[in-house]
């Protein structure tokens, strides 16, 4: 199943990294979030890369179902970073997207490929 995804996530995870470096800089629960956020956010192009090489495909569904559930984690700090007013609106705004998009791609892979199992 050929898809871009992989670059995707990496490219995801570098504005994740940018976003966390800048939360890093503030004090307090800024960088506690940001901490939680850089390794959820992170976590995804990680999976999806294993899920690369995959032994099978139920291996390849687990491994881009926990991406999927990394992803999900990251969409929650991002929202609750926005709600707390803690990092930029427009940023945030960027990245959710993004996100959400990835959200939907792996979804939409893993329920082919559970079809395709049945």
């Amino acid at each position: 199943m050929k898809s871009n995804i992989p670059q995707r996530t990496f490219e995801f995870a570098r504005e994740i990294i940018a976003l966390c470096i800048d939360l890093e800089k503030q004090p307090g629960v800024s960088r506690i979030i940001g901490r939680q956020l850089l390794r959820s956010g992170t976590s995804v192009g990680a999976n999806i890369e294993e899920g690369q090489a995959s032994q099978s495909d139920a291996d390849f569904i687990n491994k881009y179902s926990i991406a999927c559930k990394e992803a999900r984690e990251t969409r929650y700090w991002l929202r609750l970073l926005a709600a707390s007013a803690i990092a930029p609106g427009e940023t945030l705004d960027r990245i959710d997207t993004k996100c959400n998009e990835i959200i939907a791609i792996l979804t939409s892979i893993i329920k082919k490929m559970r079809a395709k199992l049945k």
